[in-house]
């Protein structure tokens, strides 16, 4: 597998089980194949900057992680005080029922306070394509672009499934080039990696990256 498929990587570790020994190893990993940043939980952010250090790999912190109904002023603090940790992304889950009750204003002002609070970092924002049929999927993609955030995330890895091939056109078709995706959950091979990058993926969030690129 190419360097260029290292580029790609989010190599993750969300469970939360995860120790201190285990965000080392995974930086550890990601420093050793060249993947584009980590992603934790907020909690291990100031570990994950210390131990990467002076290397390209970004760090990323999950934000409202994974359920996504906390209030819009915890998901704005947690995404300052990540960005102040030194996080340089942060993954936010949107309020999924309220999208899926179409309040909009809700769902829109809920991702700029994050975009806001992130002061020009990247901003991911996973829809949780899973729980979504296709016209809420269409609706999310839009509040996201409306709001400034950067890329669309398929799925925490937590919910229902994970990302397929069709949501990754779908949600492609839907904000054209304009912005970037991520595909995630799932994804634990090369041929899959690969898929998800034809279809229109520009990230792939993973904690296989290790096996996908070594195969």
């Amino acid at each position: 597998m190419s360097e260029r498929m290292a580029d790609y990587i989010d190599h993750t570790l969300l469970k939360p089980e995860a120790r201190r020994e285990d965000i080392l190893k995974l930086c550890r990993e990601a420093l050793e194949n060249s993947f584009y940043s980590v992603c934790i939980n907020p909690s291990y952010v100031k570990t994950a900057v210390q131990e990467l250090s002076g290397s390209k790999v970004k760090v990323c912190a999950v934000i409202g992680f994974p359920l996504g109904a906390t209030t819009t002023a915890v998901k704005a603090f947690e995404t300052a005080e990540a960005v102040a940790d030194g996080a340089e992304e942060v993954d936010m889950v949107i309020h999924i029922g309220a999208l899926k009750n179409r309040e909009e204003k809700y769902v829109l002002d809920d991702i700029t306070a994050v975009v806001e609070a992130a002061k020009g970092k990247i901003v991911k924002v996973i829809i949780e394509t899973g729980l979504l049929d296709e016209e809420e999927k269409k609706l999310a993609c839009i509040l996201i672009e409306k709001a400034g955030a950067h890329i669309i995330k398929s799925s925490t890895g937590f919910g229902p499934g994970g990302a397929t091939v069709a949501d990754i056109e779908l949600i492609r078709e839907t904000v054209g080039s304009r912005m970037g995706i991520k595909a995630s959950a799932g994804v634990r091979t090369p041929d899959a990696a690969r898929q998800m990058i034809k279809a229109g993926a520009t990230r792939i969030g993973t904690s296989s990256g290790v096996n996908i690129i070594r195969k």
